[in-house]
């Protein structure tokens, strides 16, 4: 069941998107409040909406599928790591301590995007990227998961696009701290929400969704990789996120970008003489099983320069 959360007229509105539209939830109802209720339950009430009328989908402005209350950010593909390092810090490979765990970071949780939305080049960025994902829903309230029952705790996956300002992220990086403002300006999430049921003969034999992923800038095809050449299965990324604290119904992670071109800086990287986003740009990015979100990059706000740090007084 794919799960969407839209405007009309000015009012927002969760629903259940079917073959004619989106078949509107009752009044006040939230798809976070489903995903907290469980999927059993909000099978049953996203059965019950479509039995309803439906809004044409033209009629109305897709938001993001569900407010969360955090959104994590793994880095578990190989491939998107070895071309980014060359590019973001200079180095050369894969840091062996990214074999040893799953490594994610806090973004933004007040900066999603929807489906369609526009979004706006970060204030100073001159060197803008989008970044092809595909994140996991928690669906209930847990702590210090096995894999086997992180497994059972997701509600379902939606496309993530992790739009990214790389000249800012590389001096955040080299603090040894971040990324921050590198990262946290946009974030697309959508069209939906697909309940985990949905995917369930996608995944192969060691828990991986074999999905196809692809982006494209201005109709060109820049990237195609598949979900299951991550590292880890989205089950050892819940099971880590939840180590030793508290994930919420309602989380989001995401897989982290994929490789083969699934951002601009792993192809800087390796070599690629490509230019970054500019205003009028469009992405499009396309999941087999999720859907496609497509963005169009306009021109930001413009501030002032951001102040230096006032070196301390030294005596001797």
């Amino acid at each position: 069941m794919r799960f969407a959360t839209y405007e009309k007229d000015g009012t927002v509105h969760a629903g259940v998107a079917g073959e004619d539209g989106l078949h509107p939830l009752p009044d006040n109802t939230t798809v976070l409040d489903l995903v907290r209720a469980g999927l059993p339950a909000a099978l049953e009430a996203g059965a019950a909406a479509l039995r309803g009328p439906a809004v044409p989908s033209a009629a109305v402005r897709l938001l993001p599928p569900l407010e969360p209350p955090t959104v994590r950010d793994f880095v578990a593909f190989e491939e998107h790591v070895e071309g980014v390092v060359a590019s973001v810090s200079g180095g050369a490979g894969v840091p062996p301590e990214w074999y040893e765990a799953p490594t994610f970071y806090f973004t933004n949780p007040y900066a999603l995007l929807g489906a369609h939305d526009d979004v706006p080049v970060p204030p100073g960025c001159e060197l803008f990227d989008f970044e092809l994902e595909v994140a996991a829903v928690i669906g209930r309230d847990a702590a210090s998961l096995d894999p086997a029952r992180a497994r059972d705790a997701i509600f379902g996956y939606t496309i993530l696009n992790d739009w990214s300002a790389r000249d800012l992220q590389r001096r955040e990086m080299k603090v040894q701290l971040g990324p921050a403002k590198g990262k946290d300006s946009a974030t697309t999430l959508g069209p939906w929400l697909v309940t985990a049921d949905e995917l369930a003969a996608h995944h192969d034999e060691n828990g991986f969704l074999a999905l196809e992923m692809t982006v494209s800038v201005n109709g060109v095809r820049v990237g195609h990789d598949l979900l299951s050449n991550m590292g880890w299965p989205f089950a050892e990324l819940v099971a880590y996120a939840s180590r030793g604290t508290w994930v919420r119904a309602g989380d989001v992670l995401g897989s982290g970008t994929c490789g083969n071109g699934g951002c601009l800086a792993e192809l800087w990287g390796r070599g690629r003489e490509i230019p970054p986003l500019a205003p009028g740009d469009v992405v499009e990015m396309a999941v087999e099983g999720l859907g496609t979100i497509r963005n169009t990059v306009v021109a930001g706000t413009t501030l002032p320069p951001v102040a230096r740090a006032r070196p301390r007084h030294r005596t001797r």
